[in-house]
């Protein structure tokens, strides 16, 4: 059922974004358009609004010749080409090479790598290992050895698996961060104490405690091997950061991040950071976003295995009768959370209204 208020809102400011969800028909012209064409703006009483095209023509009006309704805008192209790519990827257990994906979809290969990443999030060869890795979990779902299952979706060998599914080889996961190189910096924060930890790549961990020396033997043990440095000086604005989002967290709190886990932990955490402060989603709805229903408890685990505190923010994620769930850093650290951020958030509406 179309609202009529709002498709008048979206004619008169000629809202692109509304192109596709209906038309509207002018009774003086007997002409229908799309929301964001340039004709001249008729009168509201003139106007009439219908759902499809089909709709239109039924109810004795014709395409405009200005904006073409009846033909694909090239946002819509767009959109096709990636969907019909990503059917393409699904189906093959090795990823074609750029240039013939691009030529299957019509598109050059330089801006269709930039399109698909811009629509879909990933790039096309992380967006096929990805559907590797699913193939991969469903064949265990279905009762298949490891080995049966990593070949049967296209991986060489179970290191493979391993290595694109976790991030790095069982034996590099065993040395325990051998050969690398990471800096960490703790800070006294509204919450406790906050430790950072980073490689070349980005933070890899971000800890909440009540006392620094737990945070750094915690952080001693997890990379035994690595050569852990202490850097105040090269960390201390990702900890200004930090620490002012604890303070008032009415924002989305973005840095580099190296996390390393398992691509069901990657889409789980990528979700997590897509809840806006001040607002929460169970793990049932987090599950069900991922196409996932039935992987209530894997997602409550992998929030619960998140390895960095605020950045992802597992604080956001509830049971299903909104009442809150474990969290690895403190329950009582949980509810402040979201107390400051609903808080927050409610000051900053505050101030938007009354500066209007």
């Amino acid at each position: 059922m179309l609202d009529n208020d709002k498709c008048w809102e979206a004619v008169a400011s000629r809202d692109r974004g509304a192109d596709g969800t209906f038309y509207y028909a002018v009774r003086t012209t007997g002409v229908y358009c799309r929301p964001s064409c340039a004709s001249r703006l008729p009168r509201r009483e003139n106007v009439s609004f219908h759902a499809s095209c089909a709709d239109a023509e039924a109810a004795g009006f014709r395409a405009c010749k200005r904006c073409r309704p009846t033909e694909r805008t090239p946002v819509e192209a767009q959109l096709a080409a990636v969907a019909k790519a990503c059917a393409i990827l699904a189906e093959r257990e090795t990823a074609p090479p750029l240039a013939e994906l691009a030529a299957a979809v019509g598109v050059s290969p330089f801006h269709f790598h930039r399109l698909f990443k811009q629509v879909v999030g990933a790039t096309p060869r992380e967006y096929a290992r990805a559907q590797r890795v699913a193939r991969f979990g469903r064949a265990l779902d279905r009762g298949e050895r490891v080995t049966e299952a990593a070949y049967g979706a296209g991986f060489g060998s179970s290191a493979r698996v391993y290595e694109n599914a976790l991030g790095m080889t069982p034996g590099a996961r065993r040395r325990l961060g051998q050969g690398e190189v990471i800096r960490f910096a703790t800070a006294k924060t509204a919450l406790g104490w906050v430790l950072v930890a980073a490689t070349e790549k980005g933070i890899c961990a971000a800890e909440l405690g009540d006392r620094r020396e737990s945070l750094v033997a915690a952080l001693r043990e997890r990379f035994a091997a690595a050569c852990l440095r202490e850097d105040r000086a090269g960390l201390r604005a990702w900890l200004a950061r930090i620490a002012a989002f604890i303070a008032s967290p009415d924002h989305a709190l973005e840095l580099p991040l190296d996390v390393r886990g398992t691509a069901f932990q990657a889409q789980v955490w990528r979700a997590l950071q897509r809840i806006p402060p001040g607002s929460t989603a169970s793990y049932a709805e987090i599950a069900a976003a991922l196409g996932r229903p039935r992987a209530v408890r894997a997602v409550a685990q992998a929030c619960g295995q998140n390895p960095v505190a605020l950045l992802v923010p597992c604080h956001r994620a509830v049971r299903r009768d909104g009442e809150l769930a474990g969290y690895r850093w403190g329950l009582e650290r949980k509810r402040a959370l979201l107390s400051r951020e609903s808080a927050a958030v409610s000051r900053a509406a505050r101030r938007v209204r009354s500066a209007g």
